[in-house]
């Protein structure tokens, strides 16, 4: 017979398994309901030259060398943040080549606009990356830097823990699902090459700005994080009082304060910002290439479900900031109540 502490752990691993079993069917009918809505809007598509179904297969080819290789090296090495290393460069190499081929196509009179979205994918990219290596994340040796902490959890939970699991989890999730997902949400850089919205105009302009914007908010959010988190540990290790506001253990002020998750709020938008420009060189609010955009969102969704659930076990204090702060979005009522 179970005692009440050997009980409770059973019915807390049930809730969090079901929690799981959740997340897990939200994001598959999110997938689903993506996919569906596109091949309703077939029928509008403009269909890819000869020239640009080559550039497609190219790039095609590309994402999947990315994903053998990221599957590959994280099972020799025991790393499985290969795909995090590679997420912030990725995405300018797809649309610098995709500008590459565009000027090699007789009937493109006009890649400006491609070139223009290759820049903010790329000034992304620089931005991204600087963040990832300060935190540790690269090595000149694959097996080294930083793995995502989310991914030693999964793999002692049943039934990953199970090696054989773990693997399929690696190819399937990971590798495969994630560098598609990348693939995906850079292929508006196709679109536009598809569209006929002729030379740059104010609206380009005005979509590259908000990109700016959106771009300089995504790194003060990661700067305030980054910020919080190294002075807290600098605390911990000199065995000073952490004192109420580190205390906490998560940052909660600053951009933080109107969301809990203001750079994947920022994200999302800049992607979506990226559909824009395809949209407006075509002409039309939805075009194929919109798929990307809307699974980053769904996986954004159920990542961030995820990382709460820990930083609610982890720290007692985040319940409340979750009651009183938005996800993405602001609420009426904003900041931490004492």
């Amino acid at each position: 017979m179970l005692n009440v502490k050997e009980s409770s752990a059973v019915v807390g691993g049930s809730t969090a398994f079901a929690g799981k079993v959740k997340q897990a069917v939200s994001a598959v009918f999110m997938t689903a309901l993506t996919l569906l809505g596109l091949y309703v809007l077939k029928s509008q598509w403009l269909p890819l030259t000869p020239v640009q179904q080559e550039a497609f297969t190219q790039v095609l080819w590309i994402c999947q060398a990315v994903t053998w290789w990221c599957f590959i090296v994280g099972e020799i090495t025991g790393n499985n943040s290969q795909v995090d290393k590679l997420w912030s460069l990725v995405p300018a190499v797809y649309a610098w080549f995709l500008v590459y081929k565009a000027a090699q196509d007789p009937s493109c009179t006009d890649w400006s606009r491609m070139v223009l979205v290759s820049v903010l994918i790329s000034l992304w990219a620089i931005r991204l990356t600087y963040n990832f290596y300060r935190r540790g994340g690269y090595s000149l040796l694959p097996w080294k830097g930083e793995e995502d902490y989310r991914w030693s959890i999964l793999r002692a939970k049943p039934p990953l823990n199970r090696s054989w699991v773990w693997t399929l989890f690696n190819l399937g999730f990971i590798c495969f699902y994630q560098n598609a997902l990348i693939f995906l949400f850079s292929l508006p850089v196709l679109a536009i090459w598809q569209g006929h919205a002729g030379a740059l105009n104010g609206t380009d302009v005005g979509l590259a700005l908000v990109f700016l914007w959106v771009l300089y908010l995504e790194w003060k959010a990661d700067q305030q994080q980054y910020d919080y988190q190294t002075e807290k540990w600098r605390r911990i290790r000199a065995g000073e009082p952490l004192g109420d506001f580190y205390e906490k253990g998560f940052v909660h002020t600053g951009l933080w304060h109107w969301v809990r998750h203001p750079n994947y709020a920022a994200e999302q938008t800049l992607w979506i910002l990226v559909y824009s420009f395809s949209a407006w060189a075509q002409g039309a609010w939805l075009n194929w290439s919109l798929a990307g955009a809307l699974l980053l969102v769904a996986l954004f969704r159920s990542s961030s479900d995820f990382s709460e659930s820990l930083s609610a076990e982890k720290y007692p204090a985040y319940k409340h900031y979750q009651g009183t702060t938005g996800r993405f979005l602001p609420r009426l009522s904003f900041g931490m109540k004492k």
